[in-house]
């Protein structure tokens, strides 16, 4: 008996164990479907296919490159061609060099040009106005010499031109500035003689006739 209830738990556990496990394998096979649905590997066609036209482009650029020549200089061939290029540009910068001073030394000519003629004409300037002074220094001291020997009463018209009036005018200016006494004894006689001209033409005409001289009254007027 105790045999066979040994033997029965025995049985019993194999059982249970067994059932386990194949209630794990069932759970299992259960959440496969689940399980590959969820970790499916996602479609990298789409991804690959750029990539290998990303790989084609690059392809096609390395072997454009290596076809280019430099890529097949030599280090030497390099060191030729480099120093060329710099030769080059330092032949360039000392062209552009040499062009700049020309044009530098061809302005600064221009400038000197220009002073040039700016004190030329400064000089020419300062020469007219010393000859311009100077022939109005001479007229003016030399115009009275000269209109003093002027034939024909020239003098009095040179004066009457000068002073801006008539003759008669330019005289009577003359006379007063040089004799101020004489000018009013001028200016009293012809005051005189004009308010008695009736009185003098009678005693005129008498002592023609007569031929002797003859005694007049005048009008003294009121000063």
């Amino acid at each position: 008996m105790t045999g066979d209830a040994g033997g029965g738990g025995a049985a019993e556990r194999a059982f249970e164990d067994l059932r386990a496990e194949v209630s794990v394998l069932r759970r299992a096979l259960e959440a496969l479907p689940a399980h590959l649905r969820d970790n499916r590997p996602p479609d990298y066609s789409v991804d690959l296919a750029r990539i290998v036209h990303g790989l084609g482009t690059v392809a096609d650029r390395v072997q454009a490159l290596g076809q280019h020549p430099a890529v097949r200089m030599t280090p030497e061939q390099h060191g030729q061609a480099i120093a060329r290029e710099g030769g080059r540009l330092v032949r360039e910068a000392v062209t552009a060099l040499e062009e700049a001073k020309r044009d530098l030394v061809g302005e600064r000519e221009q400038l000197s040009g220009v002073i040039g003629v700016v004190r030329e004409r400064r000089r020419q300037r300062a020469w007219l106005w010393s000859v311009g002074v100077g022939a109005l220094v001479l007229g003016l001291v030399g115009s009275p010499l000269v209109a003093r020997v002027l034939p024909w009463g020239l003098d009095g018209q040179v004066a009457a031109l000068i002073m801006g009036r008539d003759r008669w005018q330019a005289g009577a200016v003359l006379m007063r500035s040089d004799s101020p006494e004489g000018w009013h004894g001028l200016v009293d006689a012809s005051r005189l003689v004009n308010a008695n001209q009736g009185v003098l033409a009678a005693c005129r005409e008498t002592a023609a006739k007569v031929r002797k001289e003859q005694r007049c009254t005048i009008t003294v007027p009121v000063p």
